[in-house]
């Protein structure tokens, strides 16, 4: 029996001694045991001053007070435990008469060590208490490490929330993890609401859809995004995986809201897709002030080609629109012919009625004349009373024929003025149809000369230029 004893002695010690988990084991008169050689390594003390003496206490604290197994050896309850390790320590889920504690020793190395210890009691065969043992691990590093990751997600949170700009985050699952005032001021939706939630989509949409963070987290195709982003999207050029979207939320405000949106992805260190972040910034009065200056660009635009009394073109435009259409005639080979209408007596208008009527009988005639236009056909007011008709692809008689008929509609008509009375107005007309070898200045001399041959046969008629009539 004494050999089989030594036996399991020599056993139990080759068994700890070659632990690399520091270990100690005590016995019931608190006499350490066993102090392997991992054991000397972290606490700095060799085996030969702790075996046979009862003072391990040395090796972690100042003063003597009993280690985790002393209170294991005597059978403590969890209130004497409490006493030196209050809210460090637990029961062990795994053995009977065991604890498990965590604690800080700011002896161990220039900076302390934090250690993970457990101590559980060692029975002899009537289940008595015969000694205690203790294993110890530096989990400094681990601890360090998890709560950088605690500082650094706290770090992230305040970051996202103190800033300006909506931002929103989800994670790889699609829950919202952050929503910040920003974001609650945008959507009107509380961060209370989504935290947590997969609903992020109800901030900004009426019927449940992937907003463009959902996409990022999926690694979707940039082929997939145009689905629900068609023509308002671009990938971003900052961040690969990332996009950028301008679009229009009828739901935001009283009358609608544009926003522009970018979304990115998270990465761990191996550099999966862990989360997107999203944020958003209300530019709907730029993009208002964007589309005042277009109208006004195009306002501008169309007073610099056209007259504002008449609304015809004006003489600037004519200079470039008949040598285009000239030379597109004469390259191809085909017919173009030119009005020129002059106001007869306007003067005497002007004198009897005043300008402001005079105006008036001059956008009658611009009315008349834009009503039997062709889509092809240009009209301009020339100067004064005077104005210049385009006909594409029309022949000198089929142009006096349309003369004839501005001619009689015009003077059919009286002009009513603001006091009642009518004024009557006819106009003289004169057509020239293009001819090889002429230029944009001899079309339109003889479209004038024939206007004024139209006049000297006793106004109101049209005259088509190198006739026979």
């Amino acid at each position: 029996m004494q050999e089989k004893g030594a036996e399991n002695t020599i056993a139990v010690t080759q068994l700890v001694e070659g632990n690399p988990v520091a270990t100690l084991v005590i016995d019931t008169e608190h006499r350490v045991t066993h102090w392997n050689r991992a054991c000397a390594a972290l606490t700095g003390m060799p085996a030969a001053e702790m075996i046979g003496r009862s003072e391990h206490w040395r090796a972690f604290y100042d003063a003597p007070r009993p280690i985790l197994a002393d209170f294991v050896v005597d059978g403590a309850d969890e209130t004497a435990v409490d006493g030196y390790y209050h809210g460090k320590f637990r029961r062990s889920a795994l053995l009977d008469d065991a604890y498990e504690a965590e604690d800080f020793f700011p002896n161990f190395g220039p900076d302390g060590r934090r250690l993970f210890f457990t101590a559980a009691a060692i029975r002899n065969e009537a289940g008595q208490i015969i000694g205690a043992i203790e294993t110890l691990q530096d989990v400094t590093e681990r601890r360090q490490a998890e709560n950088a990751i605690r500082d650094n997600q706290a770090y992230l949170a305040q970051i996202v929330d103190g800033s300006s700009v909506a931002t929103l985050v989800i994670d790889a699952e699609h829950r919202v993890t952050h929503w910040n005032r920003a974001c609650e001021a945008l959507t009107g939706t509380s961060a209370r609401q989504m935290i947590g939630t997969r609903e992020q989509w109800k901030a900004f949409y009426s019927s449940q859809r992937p907003i463009l963070a959902d996409l990022v987290v999926d690694d979707v195709s940039q082929s997939e995004v145009p689905v629900l982003y068609q023509g308002r999207f671009r990938v971003s050029p900052l961040i690969p995986g990332g996009y950028e979207v301008e679009d229009f939320f009828p739901h935001f405000g009283k009358s609608g809201r544009w926003l522009y949106f970018t979304a990115a992805p998270l990465r761990d260190s191996a550099g999966r897709i862990i989360g997107a972040i999203e944020t958003l910034q209300d530019v709907t009065e730029r993009r208002r002030a964007e589309g005042a200056l277009r109208e006004s660009e195009e306002r501008y635009r169309q007073l610099s080609l056209t007259d504002s009394l008449t609304g015809l073109f004006n003489m600037r435009q004519l200079e470039g629109f008949l040598p285009h259409e000239l030379a597109r005639a004469q390259r191809y080979g085909r017919i173009l012919s030119l009005l020129i209408l002059d106001c007869d007596d306007f003067k005497g208008i002007n004198d009897r009625f005043g300008h402001l009527e005079g105006d008036r009988v001059l956008r009658r005639l611009a009315e008349v004349i834009s009503q039997r236009l062709r889509l092809s056909d240009a009209a301009f007011r020339y100067g004064g009373e005077e104005f210049v008709v385009v006909l594409p692809e029309t022949d000198g008689r089929d142009a006096f024929a349309m003369a004839e008929r501005l001619r009689a509609g015009f003077a059919g008509q009286g002009v009513c003025s603001a006091s009642g009375e009518t004024m009557n107005c006819t106009v003289s007309i004169g057509v020239a149809e293009a001819r090889p070898g002429d230029n944009w200045n001899s079309v339109l001399r003889r479209a004038d000369e024939a206007c004024y041959q139209a006049k000297g046969r006793g106004k109101n008629c049209t005259v088509l230029a190198d006739s026979d009539d």
